[in-house]
């Protein structure tokens, strides 16, 4: 029973691809799981840089939030001393009457301002009308 050689061709032919084909499935195999591991490594590398900005998003936004908080804080507490100033007040009064023509000795009788300062305000307050 032997088989004619040209009756085997076609068969050796097929078990040729057939091996080629096995040949190359492993090889794609080996190079898809190279990139596999290689994707997963990149993704993880990935997310833990996401997390560690993250994190410090926070803690800058955290850090942020408490110097509005206390700028706001500050904001307040100078509007109140601009308010309760006593000085700014006799300027302020000063600077009216200045502007009502008030001389420099009335200045100093009615406010309780030094002849200096208020000389100063009368010259400050002449030289914005002018």
């Amino acid at each position: 029973m032997s088989v004619p050689m040209s009756e085997m061709a076609p068969w050796l032919v097929t078990l040729g691809f057939a091996a080629l084909l096995l040949v190359q499935g492993i090889l794609s195999r080996r190079r898809m799981s190279s990139l596999e591991a290689r994707i997963k490594e990149r993704y993880d590398t990935l997310g833990r840089e996401l997390h560690a900005a993250t994190s410090g998003s926070l803690g800058v936004g955290q850090r942020v939030v408490l110097a509005e908080r206390e700028i706001h804080e500050l904001r307040g507490l100078l509007d109140e001393m601009r308010q309760n100033d006593p000085l700014r007040i006799s300027y302020d009064e000063a600077s009216r009457l200045v502007e009502l023509g008030a001389d420099v000795e009335d200045l100093m009788n009615t406010c309780g301002i030094s002849r200096p300062e208020a000389e100063l305000v009368s010259a400050l307050k002449k030289k914005q009308a002018a």
